[in-house]
């Protein structure tokens, strides 16, 4: 525990009950008492750089360079990517990697190069080493887009591990993007970002990190190409960013600069270089493809916190069906739980929840269970007695059980780390699925503490499996919740085979879109919290996590009319379209803010039910491809600087652009498009991009735009599937992709390809890849529009 964590823990007093707040800071002296005895002390150190190159070994996909103080290894993978790692690093073991590190690239090898160094050609990459451990990453065109300085390590001088600092320069022109989910990007500003997952203990906005999902992933989008660097270490850090700047001084260019500076862990990363879309392709591909949700996740979900009974859901639900709405799930918060709040139903307020499921499955709604991973430390708790018998709880550098606050009391915390622990926990979720729930949603699994404001659990001396290898908790932290999402996906593929999983993780790291999704966790309720909103959905997808929502409305808070009908109007478009209610702060139901709002929010969420099938492809694609749905406006012209510093409008795949409003009393706001031509999708307009136009956005909708030749997978007015097709510019051709698939299965459907192009003055519309007429029918838009000013 540092200063930071027992100042947040005395600031929590005056915000819980007296009871709960002593509880709180007596668990935060625990923790420091902890971490002082079970810690080493670092003592004096020793500073530490690679000194100058001895020799070579060269080996499949690159080699080892031996400097005086240091080994670098550099691999080539077959995909592409690049691995360098320092002090004899190798890309494994590795939290982030799915299954082995790929096979080396044969035609790459370590060959001499000018002044000393050495370098690497490959396909798409150049890696040049310089003689005192300087590393360049560079197009095939001989274009820097990377330069990391020789690196430093700060050495204990009586042992332990070592703090390490890297910084790199990119070119003057590059903007910064990801690092997981950050609510002041999505292109990031000047500044420090830590990476340390963390509840924040409040509704957060746009000011407040770290939050629960960081990664030490960036991508970095300049004239001269675009490529994403991880740097695959778990421990604390802190990323400094500082944006470089043409022409200063004397007409030269000031680099732009990132400093990494761990705590501790290997120092290795990888660098991937390409397009956005083959970029995204190749990371998939290290750290796994995107978990594909079932359809009906890519509906309309809507949280409570405080559906306290069984009547009040089906008050909720029925007020849905009342008011014509669609809705396709509802999410169960602590509420439904007992005292001990994990895997036990309160029987008082939700005495027949499978009957509950049963009924709401009959209306097209699934149930969604919330699961925490702290287990009530008390005798007589099933989970508790379990996993006390299997020894399943993180204990500390004594050997003693680690105890934290969370809910109702103390609370131990299984170690996710360790794959026999998983395999248990995975199996409690039958008693879930039992009750009838579809999906389940992981909350305080930094972990944190939700009574205690944001407070962490667990003291980083806690020690952990970590597959065998033994560690602490300051290795283990950022990847608990990763540990904790792939235990229930594994156990959810063995108990229910024939079903995808839905699965919802508050906190994460590099690699979880293999096991779900992620929410925003809290997010505030206001206008700037509405933009974050935008800008942690986006830099999540570029990190390689494309299913991705808020809480439309905000976390608690009183939103005013248009601040709720513009948050449903930009959820709509959204992966994840995830409305939350609170019973504790006021009715947040679409009825509740009067009529007007409710017809706009029915346009919304009736445009969402359209746009399923839609949404279902994107999903499939981003399953195979890396790409996700949500996409910076840039995504096809990274090379565009307008486009690169555009973050108030998005692409919805390769057919859609969405323009939401984000600040209040607008009814006309300007939208940068791309190159082509784009069509208004309400009065069909067209405007030729590249341009900024300013174009209505009142109260009842939010600008959207189609880019002609789209064809657009659609829900038909027989709820069947229909092409909607927006008419390519004279002389030119379009197409799409469609995915027809509804289910919930493992099958995977075949991809059908349809083409659009004019013969005179008919559009002919053909499927590609077996030719003749089209599956479905086809609606063509856009024929007759008029073109924008």
């Amino acid at each position: 525990m540092n200063g930071r964590d027992l100042v947040r823990s005395v600031k929590a007093v005056g915000s819980v009950g007296a009871a709960q707040g002593v509880r709180t800071v007596r668990a935060a002296w625990r923790r420091r008492r902890a971490d002082a005895t079970g810690l080493p002390a670092r003592g004096a150190e020793r500073a530490r750089v690679p000194g100058a190159v001895r020799e070579v070994e060269p080996g499949p996909g690159g080699g080892v360079v031996r400097f005086s103080r240091s080994d670098l290894r550099i691999l080539v993978a077959v995909n592409g990517a690049v691995f360098w790692g320092w002090d004899g690093a190798e890309p494994e073991p590795s939290y982030a990697l799915a299954g082995r590190c790929p096979e080396p690239d044969p035609r790459a090898v370590l060959e001499p190069d000018k002044d000393g160094g050495w370098r690497v050609v490959a396909e798409r990459v150049t890696v040049v080493v310089s003689r005192h451990g300087a590393v360049e990453v560079r197009t095939p065109g001989g274009v820097t887009l990377r330069r990391d300085l020789p690196p430093r390590w700060w050495e204990p001088v009586g042992g332990g591990p070592a703090r390490w600092m890297q910084r790199s320069e990119v070119a003057a022109d590059a903007r910064f993007f990801g690092l997981g989910g950050r609510a002041s990007g999505p292109r990031l500003p000047d500044g420090a970002y830590r990476l340390w997952n963390t509840g924040p203990g409040r509704a957060s906005g746009p000011g407040d990190d770290p939050l629960s999902v960081t990664m030490p992933v960036q991508m970095v989008v300049a004239d001269g190409g675009t490529h994403l660097v991880f740097h695959d270490s778990t421990w604390d850090g802190t990323v400094t960013l500082r944006e470089g700047e043409e022409g200063a001084g004397s007409g030269h260019d000031r680099a732009g600069t990132s400093e990494l500076r761990m705590d501790g862990g290997p120092l290795r990363c990888w660098v991937m270089v390409g397009t956005p879309a083959r970029v995204l392709l190749a990371w998939a591909s290290l750290t796994g493809a995107p978990a594909l949700p079932p359809a009906w996740a890519l509906g309309h979900h809507h949280a409570g916190w405080g559906f306290g009974s069984e009547q009040e859901v089906r008050r909720v639900v029925a007020g849905y069906v009342e008011h014509g709405l669609p809705l396709d799930a509802v999410h169960l918060g602590i509420d439904h739980l007992d005292a001990h709040q994990v895997f036990t139903v309160d029987e008082d307020r939700f005495p027949k929840l499978p009957v509950l499921a049963e009924e709401l499955l009959r209306d097209g709604v699934r149930l969604v269970s919330v699961v925490g991973p702290g287990v009530e430390a008390v005798a007589g708790n099933a989970v508790f007695d379990a996993g006390t018998a299997g020894d399943a709880f993180v204990r500390d550098a004594a050997g003693q059980v680690v105890e934290g606050v969370v809910g109702p009391g103390e609370a131990v915390f299984p170690d996710f780390t360790h794959a026999r622990v998983r395999e248990w926990w995975g199996g409690l979720y039958e008693e879930r699925l039992g009750h009838g729930f579809s999906g389940f949603w992981h909350d305080l699994n930094e972990p944190t503490s939700f009574t205690a404001f944001g407070e962490p659990t667990l003291p980083r001396s806690a020690r952990h499996a970590l597959e065998g290898r033994g560690g602490d908790h300051r290795e283990a932290h950022n990847v608990y919740a990763l540990c904790m999402a792939r235990a229930a996906f594994e156990g959810l593929r063995k108990l229910a085979p024939e079903a995808r999983p839905f699965l919802l993780s508050r906190s994460g790291w590099a690699g979880m879109q293999r096991y779900g999704g992620t929410w925003s966790g809290d997010v505030a309720t206001g206008w700037p919290a509405l933009r974050a909103s935008l800008a942690l959905v986006l830099g999540l997808g570029l990190c390689g996590v494309p299913y991705a929502g808020p809480d439309v409305g905000g976390f608690g808070g009183d939103p005013s009319p248009e601040l709720y009908l513009r948050g449903i109007q930009l959820g709509s478009f959204l992966p994840l379209f995830l409305t939350h209610a609170s019973a504790r702060a006021g009715r947040r139901e679409p009825w509740e803010f009067g009529s007007e709002v409710l017809e706009h929010a029915r346009v919304a969420l009736m445009e969402r039910r359209r746009l399923l099938p839609y949404f279902v492809t994107l999903a499939h694609l981003a399953r195979r491809t890396g790409a996700p749905y949500v996409r910076p406006v840039w995504w096809t012209a990274p090379e565009d600087r307008a486009l690169r510093d555009c973050g108030d409008a998005f692409l919805l795949g390769d057919c859609l652009l969405v323009a939401p409003v984000l600040d209040p009393g607008v009814d006309r706001r300007a939208v940068r498009l791309p190159r082509g031509l784009w069509y208004d999708t309400l009065t069909e307009r067209a405007y030729q991009g590249p341009a900024q136009v300013l174009v209505d956005a009142p109260v009842s909708r939010i600008p959207v735009f189609a880019r002609a030749g789209a064809v657009l997978p659609v829900r038909g007015e027989d709820g069947g599937l229909e092409l909607e097709v927006w008419a390519p510019a004279r002389g030119r051709t379009g197409s799409g992709l469609v995915v027809p698939d509804g289910g919930e299965g493992w099958d995977e459907p075949e991809i059908e390809r349809y083409t659009a192009r004019w013969a005179g003055p008919r559009l002919i519309v053909e499927r590609e890849d077996g030719g003749g007429e089209p599956s479905h029918p086809v609606r063509v838009r856009g024929a007759g529009g008029r073109r924008g000013q």
